[in-house]
């Protein structure tokens, strides 16, 4: 997919493509509602991984049962020992990471639209298996989390293949944050969810209920939403003429070619690799211990207290959109470049995420540390609005797989944190935890350092087809970025 223009690069059109459409009329441009159905999509992402770690409790807890022939027994449905339920509750990892290459890349051949509907309209259907399995045996339960994972695992790549079609360059952040956003709502309203349905109507009523959800909301995907602008019926003419004016060719192409050695070779791309390995190290550190650091630290019981443990998601969410809007903002009004609004974004939230953690751990209140600790989160989903969307910058048309390659790489700290937690943590002592949240600090500075140096929201030349590069090299706009490229709308 060509990232200029057919005929010339977009900085030198002389024609000026505007909506009839104010910003605030989203609902009459297309590309937002795709960000308004990827964000419900999301949504039920994470309403699907989340709802076994609240429904265990009730499937483990004691409770009195009368069987069929009157005998009354008191005791776990489930008799699960505590390593057990840990291989339970992560072996959708498992799956998880397999994927996140394969998702980029197939996306990228047959259309992001499709990989991300079936991804997790699959994940629904076995949601609503997972009930009757666990009844028969708890290797059942761990086959369909893994295959969950395997599914779900392509569905963060595969949506930059679609907005590498949709989104026009100054509205790539707000679109990208709109639609992950999804995710952490998802998760701030199914977990509080799962557990009245846990109590109220049985565990079995937690994977019914979103497992249906997540269906319904398929049907309504695969009707409203299109692969890309040209194939949308219901797109408007300007608003058709709008996005290709800004991307150029935004077919569904199924024959890209990957320049594999370029990619792997390249360091704007491993800028990326290394910024989201980051994120991701500090994000499950936070989300991961948080209860049981504040149990150690104040005897604090963050699980009983939903609204506490929901409010890190939803600082998240609501930062998210602030920064994604504030980002294009800055791109579109020429306050600085796409790489200083990249820079800018990425190394100020790892930054400030690295202070608000080190400084969590050495306060000596409950409420202090927990004001510190949302705020890092909140701050630090901010990188989204940089090296989350900047492999839409550098390689439009390889962003799912650039995505793929990095997610897989950042799931790796899901895995490493919590072991590197616990070789630490042995006597649950302040000092300790000290030193946990230190090297989380410390990694969010050097993250800050390697993307500040080498990161680029200029497109590379191996990103841009043979004919396009040759036609930019005779004008001198070899490595341009796109601040041109757009009239204010």
């Amino acid at each position: 997919m060509s990232v200029l223009n057919e005929k010339q690069p977009p900085e030198l059109s002389d024609k000026i493509v505007t909506e009839n459409y104010p910003m605030w009329k989203f609902w009459k441009r297309r590309r937002y509602i795709v960000a308004i159905f990827a964000f419900f999509g999301f949504f039920n992402v994470y309403a699907l991984r989340a709802n076994l770690s609240i429904a265990i409790v009730a499937m483990v807890e004691n409770k009195t049962t009368t069987l069929e022939n009157g005998t009354i027994v008191y005791g776990p449905e489930f008799d699960w020992d505590s390593t057990t339920q840990g291989l339970v509750l992560s072996s959708f990892f498992y799956g998880y990471i397999t994927t996140q290459f394969f998702g980029g890349w197939i996306s990228a051949k047959i259309g992001g639209k499709r990989v991300y509907g079936i991804g997790i309209a699959v994940t629904a259907f076995l949601t609503l298996l997972t009930p009757w399995l666990t009844t028969v045996s708890v290797y059942l339960l761990l086959a369909i989390r893994i295959i969950e994972g395997i599914f779900e695992g392509v569905t963060y790549p595969c949506m930059h293949s679609i907005w590498a079609r949709w989104a026009p360059p100054l509205e790539r952040a707000r679109l990208v944050t709109i639609s992950f956003s999804g995710s952490y709502i998802g998760t701030v309203i199914s977990m509080p969810a799962s557990a009245y349905l846990a109590t109220e109507l049985g565990w079995p009523s937690v994977f019914y209920v979103f497992g249906a959800i997540a269906l319904v909301w398929y049907v309504f995907w695969c009707f409203f939403v299109s692969e890309s602008p040209i194939d949308d019926p219901r797109i408007s003419q300007d608003e058709l003429e709008y996005i290709k004016h800004s991307l150029g060719n935004v077919e569904a192409k199924r024959d890209i070619k990957h320049p594999w050695k370029e990619i792997l070779t390249s360091i704007p791309v491993w800028a990326i690799i290394v910024s989201h390995f980051v994120d991701n190290w500090g994000f499950y550190t936070l989300l991961t211990q948080l209860p049981t650091f504040m149990k150690d630290m104040f005897d604090y019981d963050l699980g009983k207290t939903g609204f506490l443990s929901g409010l890190p998601y939803l600082a998240m969410a609501i930062m998210m959109q602030f920064s994604g809007h504030l980002a294009d903002w800055l791109r579109e009004k020429k306050v600085f470049t796409t790489t200083q609004v990249r820079k800018i974004f990425t190394c100020t939230s790892f930054i400030l995420h690295a202070i608000f953690m080190v400084a969590a751990v050495y306060l000596t209140t409950a409420a202090g540390t927990v004001v510190c600790l949302v705020l890092a989160v909140g701050l630090g989903v901010c990188t989204w609005s940089g090296f989350g969307v900047n492999y839409l910058d550098i390689a439009p048309q390889h962003a799912s797989v650039l995505m793929g390659i990095s997610n897989t790489f950042a799931t790796l700290a899901g895995i490493l944190t919590p072991l590197v937690t616990g070789f630490i943590v042995t006597t649950s002592s302040p000092h300790e935890w000290q030193i946990v949240f230190c090297i989380a600090g410390g990694i969010f500075v050097l993250g800050s350092i390697v993307y500040g140096i080498f990161a680029s929201g200029d497109i590379q030349p191996w990103a841009v087809e043979t004919e396009a590069t040759t036609e930019k090299e005779d004008i001198g706009y070899e490595n341009k970025s796109y601040e041109d490229v757009e009239s204010t709308n």
